[in-house]
């Protein structure tokens, strides 16, 4: 397994965890594990994650209108989009180099 894939297991793992419990600067540590994550999203899979992204972000509120769970998966799903947000800048800046270096 490469360290790109553990490093994203990570932070969904931390994105989901802090969702459920409270940990002091979890904005900070999905930030830093997204952007480092985006780093090794391969070059093929790059716009289709950057599609995932806006999707995620878009309906990652939608489900709190579910009785018992919907707080819990709406700030899961806002817990990850913030990791694939940050992931997502990392994949524009590596795409923006790829281009200028070219």
């Amino acid at each position: 397994m490469s360290i790109g894939k553990i490093i994203q297991m990570v932070g969904l793992l931390v994105a989901v965890v802090t969702a459920l419990v409270t940990i002091p600067q979890a904005a900070l540590l999905i930030a830093l594990l997204g952007l480092v994550g985006g780093y090794y999203i391969a070059a093929d899979d790059r716009i289709l994650f950057l599609v995932a992204t806006v999707a995620l972000v878009t309906v990652a509120g939608s489900l709190g209108g579910i009785p018992a769970v919907g707080m819990h998966l709406t700030s899961i799903l806002s817990n990850m989009g913030a990791l694939f947000s940050a992931a997502a800048v990392a994949v524009i800046l590596v795409m923006t180099y790829e281009r200028m270096t070219q």
